[in-house]
């Protein structure tokens, strides 16, 4: 197994350290060994990296990324597979009236 190191940058003032440490979890639950570090940075952002590679920009999309799709990277990236995009978000919850 290859080392895994995650780095999100995320929006402090808006509150997403909560979808940070929800991501995390999941990547631990899968990949017990990936390094995964979380720190304040640009407004609305949640900027995913792993292995210092962007594979995931909320800037760029504006919804953040699917956490198993993030799981299932790390566990690509720890068995020897190369880096990718992650291209699966969260289901956007909105309600119309």
């Amino acid at each position: 197994m290859s080392d895994v190191k995650i780095n999100v940058e995320y929006c402090g003032s808006c509150g997403h350290r909560k979808q940070f440490l929800e991501m995390a979890d999941a990547i631990r639950k899968d990949v017990p060994t990936a390094e995964v570090s979380g720190s304040e940075g640009r407004q609305a952002s949640f900027e995913v990296q792993v292995n210092g590679e962007l594979v995931y920009s909320k800037l760029q999309t504006m919804a953040f990324p699917d956490y198993e799709a993030v799981a299932d990277l790390a566990k690509e990236v720890s068995q020897g597979q190369p880096a990718r995009k992650i291209k699966k978000e969260q289901p956007i919850d909105c309600v119309i009236s």
